[in-house]
């Protein structure tokens, strides 16, 4: 089983698999080298990107998160403005001084290679990177890949099948569940709530206390990446020439906060998830949920529902541990990387996180909450990734407003409903799971996170 806080992770933008993933592989490489005694022998490091690591490399920031990682920066501590000062100096002084290691000679023109033409098999997002010596032969190598969210594997991990899609980890807590349906069943076995199973599960990894704090501490990130966003104008970094709306917005709903009540539903989740990917679009400090490309839409739901009035810590952390069990089962049934699944598995997953996670703290039934989890999923099967010049703007910015709002619906809708089949519910989520993995097989990889296809392709970039 994984933790909540696997789900929930604090990186970098613009994304979590060609930024936070990248940075974390760097990092690990030459923890790697160090272990096998070879790091100090090197002289030159070399970083080959493939798939989709390439191809939308270097407008997801794929080229610095791979320099930062080399450099021994961790996506959770990182500052951005110190990060972008560090990649800056590098850049110039042609100088890289390497995490746990000494200082070496590094051109990033040179020494990062975007191979797009290499079409991974394990997974589209390849990243080999090896060390040199002084006659200049390779006398370490490695070969890694960003499965989404932020998590990162070794060819040897993925290529054997988790048993019972049981992601091989130390410790499992004391309900460990592989479908949707099995975690209902302990929650009848126990009679007790979705969030109630997951927080017991949390006790195997860390005292109760921390792992409270610790999800409280994600909260904070989300609300002050939200409040940033809000403040903050400007034109986001790309050649997009895409200008921030979320603090306009704001402003405006501040000066009216009682106009048109009934549309400005959507103004605030809109204005919330759009603060968020737009500080995710500048690279800012934001939390993979489960993916930075869909980080705005749990924040989102949470600010407004939870928030707004007076903070429910309570019903923060119901929502949080709810939407994480969620996300378990994408994670270990199907995938949260845009490259495998297309944006149906960014926030399409977050869309479904933030249904359940509402519908529990709305007072939902488990069965309820499955329900909002599976029609949050089900209205997104298909959803491609085909962002405008690789730059994670448009068309994400706005489609984390709509998933925001997606999710809100998709938690109405299961409060309405009655159990069983006869009541209405004809599909589960555990099938609806399976359906976006297959979908996501099946779709053409243009529309997989490599701006071959789509609206990547019939936007103009200007």
């Amino acid at each position: 089983m994984l933790s909540v806080l696997d789900i929930f992770k604090v990186g970098i933008g613009p994304s979590s698999s060609h930024t936070v993933g990248p940075m974390r592989i760097g990092c690990r490489f030459l923890e790697d080298a160090a272990k096998a005694d070879l790091l100090s022998k090197a002289v030159r490091v070399k970083v080959d990107l493939h798939g989709s690591l390439a191809l939308t490399g270097i407008g997801h920031g794929s080229d610095k998160a791979t320099i930062l990682g080399l450099m021994g920066f961790e996506p959770d501590q990182t500052d951005p403005d110190e990060a972008e000062t560090a990649f800056a100096k590098v850049r110039e002084q042609k100088k890289l001084k390497l995490h746990l290691g000494q200082e070496i000679s590094f051109d990033p023109a040179k020494d990062i290679n975007l191979r797009g033409e290499i079409i991974p098999t394990v997974h589209p997002n390849e990243m080999r990177l090896a060390l040199l010596d002084a006659n200049d032969a390779e006398i370490f190598d490695q070969t890694y890949y960003s499965v989404g969210g932020g998590f990162i594997a070794s060819e040897k991990q993925l290529s054997a099948p988790a048993e019972n899609d049981m992601i091989a980890l130390p410790v499992r807590g004391d309900f460990p569940f592989e479908s949707a349906e099995a975690l209902l069943q302990i929650c009848r076995d126990n009679d007790a709530q979705i969030h109630d199973i997951i927080l017991r599960n949390e006790d195997g990894f860390r005292p109760r206390e921390e792992t409270l704090k610790q999800i409280d501490k994600i909260w904070q990130a989300m609300n002050s990446c939200i409040e940033r966003g809000l403040k903050t104008e400007g034109e986001l970094p790309g050649g997009l020439h895409v200008k921030r709306r979320a603090p306009a917005l704001f402003a405006k709903l501040e000066a009216a906060p009682l106009a048109n009540e009934r549309e400005q539903l959507f103004d605030w989740l809109n204005v919330y998830a759009m603060a968020v990917n737009e500080e995710n679009a500048a690279g800012g400090r934001v939390v993979t949920a489960p993916t930075n490309g869909a980080a705005g839409i749990i924040p989102a739901v949470i600010k407004h529902y939870c928030v707004q009035d007076e903070p429910n810590i309570n019903h923060i952390r119901t929502f949080l541990l709810t939407a994480a069990g969620i996300g378990m089962l994408y994670k270990q049934r199907a995938s949260i990387s845009g490259a495998e699944m297309g944006c149906q598995g960014e926030v399409g997953v977050a869309c479904s996180m933030a249904a359940g996670g509402l519908a529990a703290v709305w007072g939902a039934t488990p069965d309820q909450v499955e329900r909002a989890a599976e029609i949050g999923m089900e209205h997104n099967l298909g959803l491609t990734c085909d962002p405008v010049g690789g730059l994670v703007q448009v068309p994400c910015i706005e489609r984390n407003a709509i998933g925001a709002v997606k999710a809100v619906n998709a938690a109405r809708l299961s409060l309405h409903s009655t159990g069983g089949p006869a009541g209405g519910h004809k599909v589960s989520l555990d099938q609806v799971i399976e359906t976006m993995r297959q979908t996501g097989l099946d779709m053409s990889r243009k529309y997989k996170e490599t701006s071959e296809g789509g609206l990547a392709v019939n936007v103009v970039e200007c």
